[in-house]
């Protein structure tokens, strides 16, 4: 059975194409971009290509799309062009291509306004029923997708699956408050407790959701590493937050302390990950606990995958204020 990667040069492209290869399976990578594990080179917004790639294939895991870091450097349109007209390229091909299951890779950014509560109120606890509030092209456009592969399930029976993934990305963040407050493992390892996933479990989810996607028939899943936060530590995250990861993860700050390392004063948002766990049988392996051991055991925090992809970065210009420009116009180096 021959598995179609879309996005195969990406950060969750490749992993997806090294984990399958490693376990021998027939999978096959469309990209833009010429990489060693990118079958054909081309666009998703070409439907010809898009159709010939789709031969033979009965499972397709579409990662390609345009991300957050393109807001600033890419049209509108381009959003449009790629992240909805290349998805709908796909799931149209794919029903007529008699493809089993279609996942869907959409992210936690589609939650938008919804995860930013006001000063003074608790942090918003986020499972698949809060509604979307997109604030930017980016948001809007993977929320548009997800709403096509939706649509492609109910009208053409399609088994569509929709995985919300949480930050996997290794470089630098693009606030640049973090940047310069935490050093960026600091930083990294803070995310683990609300809004960060490891490559290897984001893959692991993927693969599951390959798998059940044909008894499931469409489903919408968060992807994120477990937290240790509940509902009643809400208030408190918002201020107090490094109190509150001392009750659920009693130990780690003596390591922090270590390494001079800080936690984030306040906390705004808690992905919620249990449907995926429940529906999907996921069982992510690198949480903030699994983290604070591997430190404590002195080995990288990063697991074997984040370590063979490394960066890629997402322009190939650099610039001077930061990994990518947040606002449009931002200054090349």
């Amino acid at each position: 059975m021959t598995i179609l990667v879309t996005g195969s040069a990406g950060h969750l492209g490749e992993a997806l194409m090294r984990s399958l290869r490693e376990t021998g399976r027939d999978a096959v990578g469309l990209d833009i971009l010429a990489s060693p594990f990118t079958t054909h080179v081309g666009s998703i917004v070409d439907r010809d290509q898009v159709r010939r790639c789709l031969r033979g294939v009965r499972t397709v895991l579409h990662t390609a799309t345009l991300h957050k870091p393109h807001v600033a450097t890419h049209s509108r349109q381009d959003f449009v062009d790629v992240n909805i007209s290349g998805t709908l390229n796909l799931l149209e091909e794919a029903v007529a291509a008699d493809v089993a299951s279609f996942i869907y890779t959409s992210t936690t950014s589609v939650f938008g306004d919804a995860m930013a509560p006001p000063p003074g109120q608790p942090a918003a606890w986020v499972t698949e029923d809060v509604m979307p509030a997109p604030k930017n092209i980016y948001g809007v456009t993977k929320n548009a997708a997800e709403d096509l592969c939706h649509l492609a399930h109910r009208n053409q029976g399609l088994a569509a699956i929709v995985l919300r993934t949480a930050r996997f990305f290794p470089e630098e963040d693009d606030n640049r408050a973090i940047r310069d407050g935490y050093e960026d493992d600091n930083a990294k390892a803070n995310e683990y407790l609300y809004r960060r996933v490891a490559i290897e479990d984001a893959v692991s989810a993927h693969l599951l959701a390959a798998e059940r996607a044909g008894s499931i028939g469409f489903g919408t899943y968060i992807v994120s590493a477990t937290s240790p936060f509940r509902p009643e530590d809400l208030s408190e995250l918002r201020g107090q937050a490094a109190r509150v990861v001392a009750r659920r993860v009693p130990g780690y700050e003596a390591e922090y302390r270590s390494r001079g390392w800080t936690m984030f004063p306040d906390i705004d948002r808690v992905y919620v990950n249990e449907r995926a766990r429940r529906a999907l049988g996921w069982q992510p392996r690198t949480d903030f606990a699994a983290i604070v051991e591997r430190l404590q055991a002195g080995d990288d925090p990063r697991g074997p995958l984040a370590r063979a992809i490394g960066a890629k970065g997402y322009h190939a210009a650099t610039f001077a204020d930061g990994p990518y420009p947040v606002e449009p116009g931002g200054k090349l180096r």
